[in-house]
């Protein structure tokens, strides 16, 4: 008996396959929201007052200056009001202030508990911060990975958050330009804190996380719109790229490591459209794999910074009205290895507040 011959797959439902592919593609990299198809915002009501600060560092560049009083403070202040719970996840750590205000916390009974990167565990001031915390019976986990665990925030009673480019070091604080940002909004805590126990609890980590983020997309009623991303479970590289796409007027940037060629490509792009694009980039990054040379071979208004010490910002601010900012540098290891985040934020007065930081370093920039 003549076997049956197998029938091929019609053209059109292979096609139609392919285009499905594209469209989740599209979707998962947030490159949909302009056509009202990306996740649906979750609709909050504003909180009275200011439901978000900005911070930025002073470094004083000859380093003369005591080193108290700084960011440092304001965030130890917090987590001496916390009455149940802090959650901490940097890549660094050794700030005296908040080691003392952490063991206070836990002698008065609120669960404190940390994520940190073991690679910095060689570091002699990071160490002798973490033993003590461990003597103390606080719980840290360390990421082990070849990879980073770079995020940076910490956790309050689940509703307020510090986030940002500064680890909770000397450095970070009073050496080295950096911002950070802190929310009294709880379904953005909550999307912090998701991702806090798939890495404390679950030792998730990198590529390995899931992609659960609760609120991904949060609407407040006074208009403002906050975006949460987390890679690499998420793809980051893409969000940005897409609202760059959407900058009308300009872009400014500040970045500590920016050897992503896609974001790169784009930037150039925007300025061929007559987009005026202007940034600042750490001096001591500058390598053959540096974006630096291109964008300034390509007559983009671009300088290296002037800190003798670290530009350590990783941020877009958008025609004076979108702000992204976080852990994430504009690397490929950002993307596709280390745990990162960042906020798109549309909100004029935080763009703003970014806006005059950008000037600051940028006027203290090395011109060519």
């Amino acid at each position: 008996m003549a076997s049956r011959r197998q029938r091929l797959p019609s053209p059109w439902y292979l096609l139609l396959l392919l285009l499905l592919a594209v469209f989740l593609g599209l979707y998962q990299a947030g490159l949909l929201g302009p056509l009202g198809l990306g996740p649906s915002p979750a609709v909050i009501t504003a909180p009275t007052g200011s439901w978000a600060q900005p911070f930025f560092t002073a470094p004083d560049f000859a380093d003369k200056a005591p080193h108290q009083g700084g960011l440092d403070a304001r965030v130890a202040a917090d987590i001496e009001a916390a009455q149940e719970q802090v959650d901490i996840a940097s890549f660094e750590f050794n700030l005296e202030s908040i080691t003392q205000a952490l063991l206070r916390a836990h002698e008065r009974g609120v669960r404190v508990r940390l994520v940190l990167d073991g690679g910095n565990l060689g570091e002699e001031e990071m160490k002798a911060a973490t033993d003590r915390l461990r003597a103390a019976g606080i719980p840290i986990v360390f990421d082990q990975r070849q990879a980073f665990m770079h995020d940076k925030f910490v956790i309050i009673d689940r509703h307020i958050l510090w986030v940002g480019s500064w680890n909770l070091t000397e450095n970070d604080t009073y050496r080295n330009n950096n911002n950070l940002l802190r929310f009294d909004l709880p379904q953005l805590a909550e999307n912090y804190t998701a991702e806090f126990e798939e890495m404390f609890l679950d030792g998730k980590f990198g590529p390995k996380s899931p992609e659960n983020t609760p609120y991904p997309v949060l609407q407040l009623s006074d208009g403002s719109r906050i975006e949460t991303y987390f890679a690499p479970e998420e793809n980051v590289r893409g969000a940005i790229m897409g609202r760059l796409r959407e900058a009308k007027e300009e872009i400014l940037f500040m970045a500590f490591s920016f050897t992503d060629d896609d974001i790169a490509r784009v930037l150039l792009e925007k300025a061929r459209e007559g987009v005026r694009v202007r940034g600042v980039l750490e001096s001591r990054q500058e390598s053959p794999y540096s974006e630096y040379a291109v964008l300034r071979k390509a007559g983009l208004d671009v300088r290296l910074d002037g800190n003798p010490r670290t530009m350590h910002h990783k941020v877009f601010v958008i025609d004076g009205k979108v702000l992204i900012t976080g852990s994430y540098n504009f690397s490929q290891n950002a993307a596709e290895e280390n745990d990162e985040n960042i906020l798109i934020i549309e909100n004029a007065g935080l763009a703003r507040a970014y806006q005059e930081e950008f000037e600051r370093v940028y006027q203290a920039a090395q011109e060519e």
